[in-house]
């Protein structure tokens, strides 16, 4: 089955609820694919489709974004909340030892991080069993700009390989997984675990990515709505100037200890301000929405793309005057994960 269904699929809430919730838990027979169940006349409830999909070994992941609350790039320590934009990833293994990529609306991006992470996982999982794999992902993430599409990108392949395996893992060494792929990639310094962490669970996920712990959970004071000011230029890894990062570490140490006192929008802001000054970021967008009523903005990662968090209830009000013409806004929810 090609990505062409699986949005339509993924979406749906028997797909949510079960392959995607609970990732590595197998789905009961009678509540797989039930949209393909019912729309189809050669398949009845009973079961004989998804012994079609074990027969095929495919499974199907999702990844979301995520937005900088702290940077861990200064002192290895950080702070991310969930996003809900998406990735999708569908895994099919086979036989063949091969490892065939297509990723769909991005076909010229580099492909070695959903292989390092297809590859790493059945070798974690299915050593010696010679299994080859066709990965199809589809982003509406944009790539490259401070959303943590590499780790939605990881996380979601991860899933869908292990889904496929018919595994059970720890949903923390499946994030390790994806962020040493990560590291290998030269997509992230750290491996970015705190993104990985948020992008995985939703919410506010604290985390110390020198030793990779998730060391606490958590979730903002009041009702967000987030709007994302999408940046024209993509981030360079290999380009950052890390020392000039690095001059602000003792501010991000403020910043970490900001939100261990769930003081998140503040960090936020503050965090946002020593990065763009590191970076010799443009504080117009930021400066603007804090005058049109929000109550956060700041740009994320180590990009020019700005997250704005605004009180659901002035959503529209704010909107109404925030208007960039010719520029890329999108507007979504926070993302809490599936389990509060």
């Amino acid at each position: 089955m090609g990505l062409e269904s699986l949005p339509l699929l993924i979406k749906s809430s028997i797909i949510e609820q079960n392959s995607v919730s609970l990732p590595f838990s197998r789905p009961h027979r009678s509540d797989v694919h039930e949209k393909d169940i019912t729309d189809r006349d050669d398949f009845s409830r009973t079961g004989t489709l998804w012994e079609v999909i074990q027969l095929r070994r495919v499974g199907r992941g999702i990844g979301h974004a995520a937005g900088s609350i702290v940077n861990a790039i200064a002192t290895g320590k950080g702070a991310s909340f969930g996003i809900n934009l998406k990735t999708w990833a569908e895994v099919e293994l086979n036989d063949s030892g091969r490892i065939d990529i297509t990723l769909e609306g991005n076909p010229y991006e580099d492909k070695y991080l959903v292989h390092r992470c297809v590859s790493r996982t059945l070798d974690s999982l299915a050593e010696g069993e010679g299994l080859g794999a066709k990965v199809v992902t589809r982003s509406e993430i944009p790539i490259s700009r401070g959303m943590k599409s590499s780790s939605a990108a990881a996380n979601a392949v991860i899933r869908a390989t292990i889904e496929a395996l018919g595994a059970e893992v720890d949903p923390l060494d499946a994030i390790r997984i994806g962020t040493e792929s990560a590291r290998s990639a030269g997509l992230s310094l750290t491996g970015a675990f705190d993104d990985a962490c948020a992008s995985w669970f939703g919410g506010i996920c604290i985390t110390d990515n020198a030793s990779e712990t998730l060391l606490k959970r958590s979730r903002f004071n009041g009702n967000y709505r987030v709007v994302v000011h999408v940046a024209e230029n993509r981030v360079s890894k290999k380009n950052l100037p890390y020392h000039r990062i690095h001059a602000w570490n003792e501010m991000m140490e403020l910043c970490f200890g900001m939100v261990i006192s769930r003081d998140y929008l503040r960090a936020m802001m503050l965090n946002g301000l020593c990065i763009s000054t590191a970076l010799g970021l443009d504080q117009t967008v930021v400066m603007d929405a804090l005058n049109r009523g929000a109550l956060a903005a700041a740009h994320t990662g180590a990009g020019s793309t700005t997250i704005i968090l605004v009180e659901e209830n002035r959503i529209d009000e704010f909107l109404a005057t925030f208007r960039y013409e010719g520029k890329r806004l999108m507007v979504t929810d926070i993302y809490y994960g599936e389990e509060e």
